[in-house]
């Protein structure tokens, strides 16, 4: 398959767990954490809430459909301490599906979410992602 000739489908994302999510809260309390996902800025996607656990488990899935020959695309995530003020951004990753949608292997790995310069770590995400040709 050339390069940029990658099928159209359907991207399937299960957001499975957090694993040591790094609190942005100043009073050292956890608060709500949220996972925003997307591959363009048109449509983004919402976990639902887990309060008080730096660990979350969502086990939900997402699902979007790729348009034929979208060989640049990426995942894009977001971990969000939601407050009574606003959101703190936890940290954010990507994956770039390319290889996923050409193998058609599923993706079942921890992805980290790095801080500033990649210097530590503010958590990682279980994922797994499935493409399924149209």
């Amino acid at each position: 398959m050339g390069f940029g000739s990658l099928p159209a489908g359907v991207l399937q994302v299960t957001l499975h767990e957090g694993k040591d999510l790094k609190n942005q809260d100043f009073l050292g309390k956890y608060e709500i954490f949220v996972c925003e996902l997307w591959l363009d800025d048109d449509y983004k996607q919402r976990s639902s809430e887990i309060k008080n656990n730096n660990n979350p488990v969502w086990n939900e899935t997402f699902i979007f459909n790729i348009p034929k020959g979208s060989s640049d695309k990426k995942l894009y995530l977001k971990v969000l301490d939601k407050d009574l003020v606003g959101s703190d951004k936890i940290g954010d990753a990507k994956v770039d599906i390319k290889d996923i949608i050409s193998s058609g292997r599923p993706f079942n790995q921890w992805v980290k979410l790095p801080a500033k310069l990649g210097l530590s770590s503010h958590g990682e995400l279980l994922l797994t992602i499935t493409f399924a040709p149209n």
